[in-house]
C-alpha cells in the first residue's frame, strides 16, 4: 500500500487539494467553517442540555466537547468516505489507480479539519482551567485508532455503495442512532453497571471516554480498555480491506 501510495503521490496530493476545495467552493467563511461550524453545535448543545444533564458534571463544557470532536470527525470521514468509489468512477474506469487513494484523500481532508478543531478544544481545557500533564499525550492512541477505524468503516461503507444505493439513507438513521448512543451530552454513570457495560459496545463510546479520561480525569484507560478499543480498530479495518481486495474488480461492472 505504502508503495502504491509513493508510486501515486502526485495523484493523492491533488485529489486531497479537490476533496478540500470542493467543501468550501462557493462559501463566503471558506476554511473558517471546519472551526465554526462545531462551535455552533457546541453552543447549541450547551444551551440546550446544560439545565437537564449539566447540573453535576463538571466540566460539561469540555464534557460535550469531547463527545462532539470526537463524533464529528467520524461522521465527516465516514459519511464523505461513503460515496468515493461512486465519486471517482471517471478516474479509475480510465487509469489503473488504487482505489482507496480516494477514500485516503477524503479522510486526510477529514483530519485536517479535526486537527483545527483540536487546536480550539486545547483552548477551550486550557480557559477551563484544566491542567495539561504528560497523559494528554496518551491522545496519539485513541486518534490513530480513530483515523483507521474511519478508514476501515470507509471502506465498507464505499464498497456497500456501489451495489446498494439505499445504504446512504441507513447510514444517516445509523449514525444519528450511535449519536445519542455514545453519551455525547449525558452521563452514564447513573446507569446500573450492565448497562454502562453495553456502551462499551460502541466503539464511538470508547473513543469519546477515552479523550474524557484524560483530559477531565487525568487518568489513563486500563490495559484492557486500551485491548478492546484495538480490537474494534483492527476488525473493521481488516474487513474493509477484505472487502476491497475482493469486490475490487466487480466495482467497475456497477460504477
Amino acid at each position: 500500500m505504502f508503495q502504491k501510495l509513493k508510486q501515486h503521490r502526485f495523484l493523492f496530493e491533488e485529489l486531497v487539494k479537490r476533496d478540500f476545495k470542493k467543501k468550501y467552493k462557493r462559501t463566503i467563511l471558506g476554511m473558517g467553517w471546519s472551526i465554526l461550524s462545531p462551535l455552533l453545535q457546541l453552543a447549541v448543545m450547551t444551551l440546550v442540555f446544560t439545565q437537564f444533564f449539566g447540573r453535576n458534571t463538571p466540566h460539561y463544557i469540555i464534557y460535550i466537547f469531547c463527545g462532539n470532536l470526537v463524533f464529528s470527525f467520524f461522521s465527516d470521514a465516514t459519511k464523505g468516505g461513503m460515496g468515493t468509489i461512486m465519486g471517482n468512477a471517471g478516474i479509475f474506469t480510465k487509469v489503473n489507480v488504487p482505489k482507496y487513494l480516494f477514500l485516503l484523500s477524503r479522510n486526510v481532508q477529514a483530519l485536517i479539519n479535526f486537527g483545527l478543531i483540536l487546536i480550539v478544544f486545547f483552548a477551550f481545557v486550557a480557559a477551563d482551567g484544566l491542567p495539561f500533564t504528560w497523559k494528554f499525550f496518551c491522545l496519539i492512541y485513541p486518534i490513530v485508532g480513530l483515523i483507521l477505524f474511519n478508514v476501515g468503516l470507509g471502506m465498507i461503507l464505499s464498497a456497500l455503495f456501489v451495489f446498494f444505493r439505499d445504504i446512504q439513507y441507513l447510514y444517516d438513521v445509523f449514525t444519528m442512532l450511535l449519536m445519542y448512543m455514545s453519551a455525547i451530552f449525558y452521563n452514564i454513570d447513573g446507569y446500573p453497571q450492565m448497562t454502562q457495560n453495553l456502551f462499551l459496545l460502541n466503539p464511538i463510546y470508547l473513543f469519546i471516554c477515552y479523550f474524557r479520561e484524560i483530559v477531565i480525569e487525568s487518568t489513563v484507560p486500563s490495559g484492557w480498555f486500551h485491548l478492546l478499543m484495538a480490537g474494534w480498530v483492527v476488525s473493521v479495518l481488516g474487513l474493509g480491506c477484505w472487502m476491497y481486495k475482493k469486490y475490487n474488480t466487480r466495482f467497475l461492472y456497477y460504477v
